[in-house]
């Protein structure tokens, strides 16, 4: 049996994949992760605390994490082998 992995979508990418590799992960469209995303971005609870302990604004935390997420999750094995 082949084990799940989440990686960066090739197929449903935006900017990094993120999103799409999130999507393709759960079996979801990932342009419903897309908008939970910019949801989040906009409306977290935590936004005041955030900004005094970071130092910057939510919406630029949260691109900031959107990187670091690119960074961190491997892109997809392309099917041609090819990179």
């Amino acid at each position: 049996m082949e084990t799940k992995r989440l990686y960066r979508s090739v197929k449903n990418k935006v900017l990094c994949g993120v999103c799409g590799g999130i999507g393709e992960y759960f079996n979801v469209d990932p342009v419903i992760i897309r908008l939970i995303w910019v949801i989040l971005m906009f409306f977290q609870p935590w936004r005041h605390m955030f900004h005094s302990f970071a130092g910057f604004s939510l919406i630029g935390g949260s691109l900031v994490v959107y990187f670091i997420a690119a960074v961190i999750i491997p892109r997809a094995p392309s099917d041609d082998g090819s990179r």
